[in-house]
C-alpha cells in the first residue's frame, strides 16, 4: 500500500537548536496515525513543515506521491488540516462559512457541503451563527471545512484541546469514520497517551525532535 504522507530524513533548526532530527515515517490511507510526544517535542514544527508553513532544512515530504518542495500545489491539493483553532467568521452561520471556504477551492459542489456536514454530525445546527457554537461544534465545522475538497490526508494538531469528554468522544468517532470508511489518512498529534490509545491504529513517538519509533497501537499498549 502506497503511503499518502511520506517523510524522509526531515531536519529543522531554529538558530543553533535542532528541533527536528532526521525523522522518517509514513502515514497510510485508511488509518488514524497518532503523533505522540510531550509539549515541545517537535510535533507542531513537523506539522507546520508538512502543511507548508515552515521550510525544512533537509529531507523530503511527499503527499499523495508529490514532493512538497518541487510540486507544492499538487501536494497541497491532497491535504486538509486544522492547526490550533479553526478560523471562522463568528457572526455568520456555519453553513455560510463552509460556502465561502468552498468557493476558495473552486470546484466544491453544494452536495459535498451537505455530505461533509453530515459526516461531522452538524446537520441540525449548521445554519446557526458560529458565535453560538460550543468549542466541540466549532471543531466539527472546522473538520467539515478541512474535508470539503476531499483531501487524501487530514492533519489535526492537538484537536481535543479544550474539549469536554463528550466532545472528545464525538471527534474520535468522526476521525475513525473518515479513516476506516472514507479511506482518508488521518494524522493526529497529541501529548496524551490515553487519547491516542483510543483513537489511533499506529503511533509515532517523538521526543526532543527524535522519532523513537512507530508501532501499532496494540504493541504500544502491550508495552505500557
Amino acid at each position: 500500500m502506497d503511503a499518502i504522507l511520506s517523510i524522509r530524513n526531515l531536519d529543522k533548526r531554529f538558530g543553533r537548536r535542532k528541533v527536528i532530527d532526521s525523522i522518517s515515517f509514513d502515514v497510510l490511507p485508511g488509518e488514524v496515525f497518532g503523533f505522540l510526544g510531550p509539549n515541545g517535542a517537535g510535533k507542531t514544527t513537523t506539522i507546520k513543515m508538512v502543511m507548508g508553513f515552515l521550510t525544512p532544512d533537509a529531507g523530503t515530504i511527499r503527499i499523495g506521491g508529490h514532493d512538497l518542495r518541487k510540486d507544492y500545489e499538487k501536494a497541497m491539493a491532497q491535504l486538509g488540516g486544522i492547526v490550533e483553532n479553526p478560523e471562522m467568521y463568528k457572526d455568520l452561520s456555519g453553513q455560510v462559512n463552509l460556502e465561502m471556504y468552498a468557493r476558495l477551492h473552486g470546484n466544491v459542489p453544494k452536495e459535498r457541503i451537505h455530505e461533509a456536514v453530515a459526516l461531522v454530525g452538524m446537520e441540525n445546527r449548521i445554519r446557526e451563527k458560529v458565535k453560538k457554537y460550543s468549542l466541540g461544534m466549532k471543531q466539527r465545522v472546522g473538520l467539515a471545512q478541512a474535508i470539503l475538497h476531499r483531501p487524501r490526508l487530514l492533519i489535526l494538531d492537538e484537536p481535543t484541546n479544550g474539549l469536554d469528554p463528550a466532545g472528545i468522544r464525538e471527534l474520535r468517532d468522526i476521525l475513525k469514520r473518515l479513516a476506516h470508511e472514507e479511506g482518508v489518512a488521518v494524522f493526529v498529534s497529541s501529548h496524551q497517551l490515553a487519547e491516542i490509545q483510543m483513537m489511533c491504529d499506529r503511533v509515532g513517538i517523538i521526543h526532543q525532535g527524535v522519532l523513537m519509533g512507530v508501532k501499532p497501537i496494540g504493541e504500544l499498549m502491550a508495552e505500557a
